[in-house]
C-alpha cells in the first residue's frame, strides 16, 4: 500500500530516504556539470580521432552498461554499429562476471567500459584482451580502482566518474533529521544521477568522433534541464502540483504498463521499468508505440484490465487485498505533429477501462527531451519506494 500522506511530508521523506535516492534524483544536473569538466580534464576535447571507428563495444555490469548502451545506440542512430558485450558467470557479483570480446573485434574498433564500480577483475581482464587485440580503450569509473589501472597499462582513457556534490543540500531537499544513510556497496545505473555521471563523457567522447551530437552547450542544456526538473519534482512541491508525485501516487497497486512513443521515448521507458524494478521492487512491462496496441491488447482485456471484475467493488478489502490491475503510462519523447498512435492508444486502454497517465516533455533538443523523461520517472521510481516501504 502506498502511504500518499508521505508524499506531501517532506520531513518524512527525508528520514525514509536512507539511501540518499531523492538527493541523488536532485543532483542529477550537478552530476551532468562534474562529469562534463571530468571529461574536459581527461583530454576529450582535444582529441583529434582519426576516422569513425567500424564498431562501439559497450562492456559494463548490469543496468549501467544497459542503460548507456541502449542511450547511446538510440543517439547515435545508424552512425556507427554498437553493441553491447553481455557478460556471463555464475553470479552478478563483481568477482564473478566475466567478458569476452567478440571475435571479429580488432584495431579499428572502440570499446567503451562504464561501470560505477571499477572493482570487477573480469573488466580489468577483458581490457587487457581489447589492448592485445589493438582496440581501443575508454572507461568511466571511480577513481583508483583496478579497472583505472588496468585501462593505464592499455594505453587507453580514463574518465573518473562524477561522485555525488558534496556541500549544502540540492536546492528544494530539505535536510532530514541526520545525514542520509547511503547503503553500502556501488551504485547502479537505476540510483538516479548515476546514469549521467557514466554517460555524460562518453557522449562527448562520441560527440568528438563524428558518432553523435552532443557539444558542450548542448550537455549544460541538459543539465539545466535536469536542474529544472528537480525543482518541479523535489519533495517540497505538493503532489498536486508535482508530475513525479502525481504519477507514483497514480501506480500504487497497479501493474504499470508503459508505452512509449518517438524515438527517444524508448530508452527512457525501458529505464523507468529497470528502475521500478530496482528502487521499488515493482514490475512493470513496457513497448513502444504502435507495436504495443497489437502487444498488449490481451493483457488490458484480461484479469489485470480494471473493469475484469465487476464484483471487485463489492469485495471486504479489510479481508481480501485489492486486485492489481493495469495503468498506461504513455512518454512521448516531445509534442508529435501528424501521425501518432497516441489516440488509438487512449481508445484501447480506455475501451477496457484502463487508466492512463501521460508524461510530454517541454520542446528541446533530442538530449533535453530525452533528459527530462528519465529524470521525471527517475523522482516517479524513488517516490513509489520510499512511499510503498513504509
Amino acid at each position: 500500500m502506498l502511504d500518499e500522506s508521505l508524499l506531501d511530508t517532506p520531513d518524512a521523506l527525508a528520514e525514509a530516504d536512507r539511501r540518499g535516492l531523492l538527493r541523488g534524483a536532485a543532483e542529477a544536473g550537478a552530476r551532468v556539470r562534474t562529469a562534463l569538466r571530468h571529461a574536459t580534464e581527461a583530454g576529450i576535447p582535444q582529441l583529434q580521432p582519426d576516422g569513425r571507428p567500424r564498431a562501439v563495444l559497450i562492456a559494463g555490469p548490469g543496468t549501467a552498461s544497459a542503460g548507456v548502451a541502449e542511450l547511446l545506440t538510440t543517439l547515435a542512430g545508424a552512425a556507427c554499429p554498437i553493441t553491447r558485450v553481455h557478460p556471463t558467470g555464475v553470479a552478478p557479483a563483481p568477482g564473478a562476471l566475466r567478458w569476452e570480446l567478440p571475435g571479429w573485434a580488432g584495431p579499428v574498433d572502440l570499446l567503451l567500459v562504464p561501470t560505477p564500480d571499477g572493482s570487477e577483475p573480469g573488466l580489468a581482464l577483458l581490457v587487457d584482451q581489447a589492448y592485445r587485440r589493438g582496440c581501443t580503450v575508454v572507461a568511466v569509473a571511480p577513481a583508483r580502482t583496478p579497472l583505472a589501472d588496468a585501462v593505464g597499462r592499455a594505453h587507453g582513457l580514463f574518465v573518473p566518474m562524477a561522485s555525488a556534490p558534496q556541500g549544502p543540500a540540492a536546492p528544494d531537499l530539505p535536510e532530514g533529521p541526520g545525514d542520509p544513510v547511503v547503503a553500502p556497496g556501488p551504485p547502479t545505473a537505476s540510483a538516479p544521477g548515476v546514469l549521467w555521471a557514466l554517460l555524460t563523457p562518453l557522449l562527448a567522447l562520441l560527440d568528438r568522433t563524428g558518432l553523435l551530437t552532443a557539444p558542450p552547450e548542448a550537455l549544460e542544456k541538459v543539465a539545466d534541464r535536469l536542474d529544472r526538473v528537480a525543482e518541479r519534482c523535489g519533495p517540497a512541491v505538493a503532489t498536486y502540483g508535482n508530475p513525479a508525485k502525481t504519477l507514483a501516487a497514480e501506480l500504487a497497486d497497479s501493474l504499470p504498463v508503459i508505452w512509449t512513443e518517438g524515438i527517444s521515448a524508448g530508452p527512457a521507458g525501458r529505464r523507468f521499468t529497470a528502475a521500478l524494478a530496482e528502487l521499488a521492487g515493482r514490475p512493470a512491462v513496457t513497448a513502444q508505440l504502435p507495436e504495443a496496441l497489437a502487444a498488449h491488447s490481451v493483457l488490458l482485456s484480461g484479469p489485470l484490465a480494471a473493469g475484469a471484475d465487476p464484483e471487485d467493488f463489492f469485495r471486504d478489502r479489510v479481508e481480501e487485498p485489492a486486485a492489481l490491475h493495469a495503468r498506461v503510462v504513455l512518454l512521448r519523447d516531445r509534442p508529435i505533429g501528424g501521425l501518432s498512435a497516441a489516440p488509438a492508444a487512449r481508445d484501447l486502454a480506455y475501451g477496457h477501462d484502463t487508466p492512463i497517465s501521460e508524461l510530454e516533455p517541454e520542446e528541446g533538443g533530442e538530449l533535453e527531451t530525452l533528459a527530462e523523461l528519465i529524470a521525471v520517472t527517475d523522482f516517479a521510481a524513488v517516490y513509489l519506494a520510499l512511499a510503498s516501504n513504509n
